[in-house]
C-alpha cells in the first residue's frame, strides 16, 4: 500500500492533512512540503497509518515540536514521537504526552 495525503478544510482556519498507508522515507518529502504550503493553523490526522519508519516519526516530531497538532496518533507512533522530541528538543515540555485525547489504542 502506498502513502496518501487528503487535504481536509475544518473549520475556518484549520488544514487537516489525512494520512494513510504507509508513512515511510520516500514520502517524507511530499509531507514536509505539504506542511510548507500551509500558512494556517495545520493538524495531521494519523488514524489510517498502517506503518511509519524513523524519517518518518522524525518529520512528525519536529512538525509537532513547530506547532502541528497530530491526531488520533496510534499508540506506538505517538510514543516514538515522544522519544524523538526527547532527543531532538531535550528539556522541552512534552506537547501531547500528556492525557489521552489523541492516543487511539493500537
Amino acid at each position: 500500500m502506498i502513502c496518501r495525503i487528503d487535504r481536509l478544510v475544518r473549520a475556518q482556519e484549520l488544514v487537516v492533512l489525512r494520512i494513510s498507508g504507509r508513512l515511510v522515507a520516500e514520502h517524507v518529502d511530499t509531507l514536509r512540503a505539504s506542511l510548507e504550503q500551509e500558512g494556517t493553523a495545520v493538524a495531521i490526522d494519523l488514524k489510517d497509518v498502517l506503518v511509519a519508519d524513523r524519517e518518518a516519526v522524525k518529520l512528525l516530531a519536529v512538525a509537532e515540536i513547530n506547532g502541528t497538532e497530530l491526531k488520533d496518533c496510534p499508540r506506538y507512533i505517538r510514543e516514538w514521537v515522544t522519544r524523538e522530541r526527547t532527543e531532538t528538543m531535550p528539556g522541552r515540555p512534552e506537547h501531547g504526552a500528556g492525557g489521552g485525547e489523541d492516543i487511539e489504542d493500537a
